[in-house]
C-alpha cells in the first residue's frame, strides 16, 4: 500500500501540473479562435490569404494572416499547437486513476447508489470515455454531422444522457467528474485524430505539389469550434468536486444540462464580439437564467432537508444537549478523517485542515458541516462510516439552535 503522505503530494503534483497543462490549452484555444474571428480581409493580401489581423503585444507588433487552404509554400520551421491538448488529457487521466479509481471507495462508489468493487468502477469510467469518443466521432462523421445545428442538439442531448446514467452508477461527485472527463476526451481525442491528421495531411500535399482537400480543413474547423464552446462547461464540472449542492441534487443530471448552455452561450457571447457581428447581451441573461435554475434545482433536489428554526425560548440546557448530541455524532462518524492523526489509511492529516475531534472545532465548523452532511450528505464521502438519518437530524437539530 503507497504511503498516504506519498500519495498526497502524487495527487497535488498531478493536479498542479494538469492544471497548467489546461491553462496553456483553453488560454491557445481562446486566442486562435478569437485570431479566426478576427481576421479581416483587405486590399492587397498575397494571394490565397483569407484575412489578415494586427496585434500588439509587449511592446511590439505582430501581422497575423491567415491562408484559407495552405500557403503556396512552408517555412523551414512550423509550430503545431497539440500537446496542450495531449498533456492536459493525459495528466487528467492520471488524475482519475489516482484519485477516483485507486480510491474508489472515497470518491466515486456509493453503496446507496451501486455498490461496486473499485475495479469495476474504474472498468465502468474508462468504457464510457471509449463509447463516448466513439458515439461522437460517429455523429461528427455522419450526414448530421453537415448540420452544424442539429448535431449540437445532438452532442448536446448525449452529454444530459450520460450525466444520467452517470448518477445511476457512481457517487454524485463521481459523476460530475466522468461527465467533465468525456467531454474532455472528445476534444484532445478531436485534436489527436482529426485536427493535426487532417493538418498533416494538408502539409503533405503541399509538399508533394498537389491542392489539399479544402474538407480536411473544414472538419477541423468544426471540431475545434466545439472545443471552444465545451471549454467552460467542462472548466466547471472539473471543479465541481468541491461544492457538492451541484453533484449531490437528485437533479444533477439536469444541472449539468444548464451549465452546458450557459457555458456555450457565454463564448457565443465573444465569439460575436471577436467577429464584430456585435454584442448579443441576450445571451447574459440566458446563462444567468439557466445558473438561477441550476442553483435552484440544487437546492430543490438536495438530499438533506432544510433545517428547521430553533423553537422560540428553548432553554439553555435544551441547546447544550442538542450541541453534546450533534458533537457524539460528529465525532463517532467524521472525527476518524478529521483528527490530528487521522484513523483512515487514505488520509496522512485531515481533510482540508479541518478538524472534527474536539467540540471548540466542530462549533467554529458548524457552517460546513451543514452544507457538507445535513443539506447534503456529501460527508462522510459515500457514507463510508455510516452516518444515519437519525444522525443527519441531530446534527441538523444542534445547528437549528445557531443563529446564521
Amino acid at each position: 500500500m503507497i504511503d498516504p503522505q506519498i500519495s498526497e503530494w502524487v495527487s497535488q503534483l498531478l493536479r498542479w501540473v494538469h492544471v497548467v497543462a489546461a491553462i496553456a490549452w483553453i488560454g491557445s484555444s481562446f486566442y486562435f479562435i478569437h485570431l479566426d474571428l478576427s481576421l479581416k480581409k483587405r486590399e492587397g493580401l498575397p494571394a490565397g490569404v483569407g484575412g489578415e489581423a494586427w496585434q500588439v503585444h509587449g511592446g511590439g507588433f505582430y501581422r497575423m494572416q491567415k491562408y484559407v487552404v495552405a500557403p503556396p509554400e512552408l517555412p523551414k520551421e512550423l509550430t503545431w499547437f497539440k500537446w496542450e491538448s495531449y498533456s492536459t488529457w493525459i495528466t487528467g487521466f492520471f488524475l482519475l486513476v489516482w484519485v477516483y479509481y485507486l480510491q474508489a471507495d472515497l470518491f466515486t462508489v456509493d453503496p446507496a447508489v451501486r455498490a461496486l468493487p473499485g475495479w469495476q468502477a474504474a472498468a465502468i469510467g474508462i468504457g464510457a470515455l471509449v463509447v463516448g469518443w466513439l458515439v461522437y466521432d460517429g455523429l461528427c462523421r455522419s450526414p448530421l454531422g453537415r448540420n452544424d445545428a442539429a448535431l449540437a442538439v445532438v452532442v448536446f442531448l448525449i452529454i444530459v444522457a450520460a450525466a444520467y446514467a452517470f448518477t445511476l452508477v457512481f457517487s454524485g461527485r463521481a459523476a460530475f467528474l466522468h461527465v467533465g472527463a468525456m467531454i474532455a476526451t472528445w476534444m484532445t481525442a478531436s485534436v489527436a485524430m482529426v485536427i493535426i491528421p487532417n493538418q498533416k495531411k494538408v502539409v503533405a500535399d503541399l509538399l508533394a505539389g498537389r491542392v489539399p482537400d479544402p474538407s480536411l480543413g473544414k472538419a477541423a474547423k468544426q471540431r475545434s469550434t466545439h472545443n471552444n464552446y465545451l471549454t467552460l462547461p467542462v472548466v466547471f464540472l472539473m471543479l465541481s468536486s468541491h461544492y457538492p449542492l451541484a453533484w449531490s441534487s437528485r437533479w444533477s443530471w439536469a444541472i449539468v444540462g444548464l451549465v452546458v448552455i450557459a457555458g456555450a452561450v457565454i463564448r457565443h457571447f465573444y465569439n460575436s464580439r471577436h467577429a464584430d457581428r456585435g454584442s448579443p447581451w441576450w445571451t447574459w441573461g440566458v446563462a444567468a437564467a439557466c445558473l438561477a435554475l441550476a442553483i435552484w434545482l440544487s437546492i430543490a433536489g438536495k438530499p438533506g432537508s432544510a433545517v428547521a428554526a430553533a423553537p422560540q425560548g428553548a432553554s439553555a440546557a435544551a441547546v447544550s444537549a442538542a450541541f453534546d448530541d450533534a458533537v457524539l455524532a460528529i465525532q463517532s462518524r467524521c472525527a476518524m478523517c478529521h483528527a490530528a492523526e487521522p484513523a483512515h489509511p487514505g488520509f496522512p492529516i485531515a481533510p482540508k485542515g479541518v478538524r472534527l475531534d474536539t467540540p471548540e472545532e466542530i462549533a467554529r465548523h458548524a457552517q460546513a458541516i451543514r452544507i457538507q452532511s445535513v443539506l447534503t450528505h456529501a460527508m462522510p464521502p459515500n457514507n463510508l462510516t455510516g452516518m444515519t438519518p437519525e444522525e443527519r437530524q441531530t446534527v441538523a437539530a444542534w445547528l437549528s439552535t445557531l443563529k446564521r
